[in-house]
């Protein structure tokens, strides 16, 4: 099932998510089950969105590829959601 990933990352910058995101973009992209990903700044730092074709893909994802990558201090709040919808292109 189809779900989204909502991280509240607390203290990260502009330049600390640019650094991770350079570093796993292009495995995301080829990772199974990645469907999209997207950002943005939030008061006090920075909130990512995922949507993945199983919560097992991202949490894979997010161990393997994201948390080697991520700055001293900083601990990701995930929560997912399951999704009654996806319509891709």
């Amino acid at each position: 099932m189809p779900i989204l990933m909502t991280a509240e990352v607390r203290g990260q910058t502009p330049e600390g998510y640019d650094g991770v995101l350079a570093a796993v973009a292009e495995a995301a992209r080829k990772s199974p089950g990645f469907v999209m990903h997207t950002s943005f700044p939030v008061d006090g730092g920075w909130r990512v969105m995922e949507v993945w074709q199983s919560k097992a893909d991202s949490d894979r994802f997010f161990a393997e590829q994201v948390v080697p990558y991520l700055p001293p201090g900083i601990h990701p709040k995930r929560t997912t959601q399951d999704l009654h919808s996806l319509v891709l292109p």
